[in-house]
């Protein structure tokens, strides 16, 4: 017989064996993989519960029931017969999975976790702004964190000094957006016990440091310097707090300590993290003026040369000022240039604006950070942006927002603005704030010194 044309009947009958069981053990790794996948949707663990109400039908199909297999000899089902019954096992572990609850596609996809970094100098509103961050459940909100850094490591100001200090504090930040909250115990004084501390700074401006399960049962006789506000709680766990961090939604933080935008990109680059920066700006006239009020002794000489006039205004003071303006408006610049690492993830948005309209830039604000604003909020922003003008005190973020933000037109002295104005011009005309020429423009409610804009945010 010619080799070329007929091969003998027993490698015929091998080779035919060979392609069904090649096709029985793709049968094999599909239902693997099917477990698997069912294993990483937790799946799995509710088996044993819903196996009582599971159809017979789909009882059958999962069974070692020979007939789907071997024919009644004990050889291998033809292959057309092995397709159907390899389909039939895909359908019903498929439905299985569905009635096991195992679907890949929920309901309603949720909100990915976000990071929203506020930054801020002192005396610009932002803790007011905070709270608009802070009063969301399902984000944990810190309030100045980076305080405890600032008061352990000395950094002088200017050149390498203040990188130095900035790249601390970034590094820092990385670590708290990714709720270790253990790096702060490093600075904290006196050191955590147990990861327990009386010390931690504003405890009770973080709600999230303030509610169960992190607020612990009060302790007697254990002296806290910083405490809740509105219910007494044992010292803050850090362990209990860093787990509350991850079981959060979303993350905001609060901070006056960080100036210098560049720094921050690879908190932005970070595929951990899903940054998103808002820088809050205010007229610095005002600034000083706020500042003058609740730091009285660190601007004495500011005030006696306001009143008296005879000594000429300490140069380093002034030149504090204008590195201060400078620093805001280079990261402004910066963030408004839209460099592709920033695309979609800063926004500069003016006090002045918020004070104005808090509910709608609230709204802008959440939009811009990819999160849904609660009903809570914006009941919040509604009974606190209507307060009485006798109840705000220098620390308060109870205001009558509308009439608040202008108040420091009065207290001001007009030779003072005239310096603010002098070495602030390039950040006061880039953030859209009149200049004003003399005593009366500056203290006439009918003269508006601020330019119509919108909050500035990449798209």
């Amino acid at each position: 017989m010619d080799k070329g044309h007929t091969l003998p009947q027993d490698i015929r009958d091998l080779r035919h064996c060979l392609r069904m069981k090649s096709k029985y053990a793709i049968l094999l790794v599909f239902v693997v993989a099917l477990v698997i996948i069912e294993k990483e949707n937790n799946i799995i663990s509710r088996v044993s519960d819903k196996l009582k109400q599971t159809p017979q039908s789909l009882m059958e199909a999962n069974s070692t029931d020979p007939g789907l297999v071997l024919s009644e000899n004990g050889s291998l089902l033809s292959l057309s017969e092995l397709d159907s019954a390899f389909l039939q096992l895909k359908s019903q572990l498929q439905n299985v999975t569905l009635q096991l609850g195992g679907s890949r596609e929920p309901a309603m996809a949720q909100e990915p976790r976000r990071h929203v970094l506020l930054m801020a100098t002192t005396r610009t509103g932002s803790s007011f702004v905070g709270e608009f961050f802070n009063q969301q459940g399902n984000i944990f909100y810190l309030f100045e964190p980076l305080w405890h850094i600032e008061r352990t490591v000395s950094f002088e100001p200017g050149g390498a000094n203040a990188v130095g200090s900035a790249l601390v504090y970034r590094d820092v930040l990385k670590q708290l957006f990714l709720c270790d909250l253990y790096i702060l115990e490093n600075f904290i004084t006196p050191l955590p016990e147990d990861h327990l501390t009386p010390f931690m700074f504003r405890r009770g401006s973080s709600r999230s440091l303030c509610e169960d399960p992190v607020c612990t049962p009060f302790v007697k006789k254990v002296f806290e310097k910083y405490h809740c506000k509105n219910r007494r709680c044992g010292p803050l766990n850090v362990t209990l707090a860093a787990e509350a961090c991850l079981h959060k939604d979303h993350m905001a933080l609060k901070t006056v300590r960080i100036r210098q935008l560049e720094f921050l990109r690879p908190l932005v680059e970070d595929p951990r993290l899903d940054m998103r920066i808002i820088q809050l700006v205010r007229d610095p006239r005002a600034v000083l003026a706020s500042r003058i009020v609740a730091f009285s002794g660190k601007y004495e000489t500011w005030k006696k040369w306001a009143s008296e006039g005879e000594a000429p205004l300490n140069e380093d003071e002034v030149q504090r000022l204008r590195g201060n303006c400078e620093s805001i408006r280079l990261s402004a610049e910066l963030g408004l240039k839209q460099p592709a690492w920033l695309q979609g993830r800063y926004m500069l948005i003016r006090y002045e604006d918020i004070a104005r309209s808090p509910l709608q830039n609230a709204k802008e604000m959440y939009r811009f950070a990819g999160i849904s604003l609660t009903p809570q909020v914006e009941e919040w922003i509604q009974k606190n942006t209507q307060a009485p003008q006798d109840s705000n005190g220098i620390y308060s973020t109870q205001k009558n927002s509308s009439e608040q933000f202008e108040k420091w037109r009065f207290s001001i002295p007009f030779k003072l603005a005239q310096v603010v104005q002098s070495v602030c011009g390039p950040a006061m005309s880039l953030f859209g704030y009149k200049l004003a020429s003399n005593p009366e423009t500056l203290t006439n409610r009918s003269i508006s010194l601020l330019e119509e804009r919108r909050a500035f945010w990449i798209t």
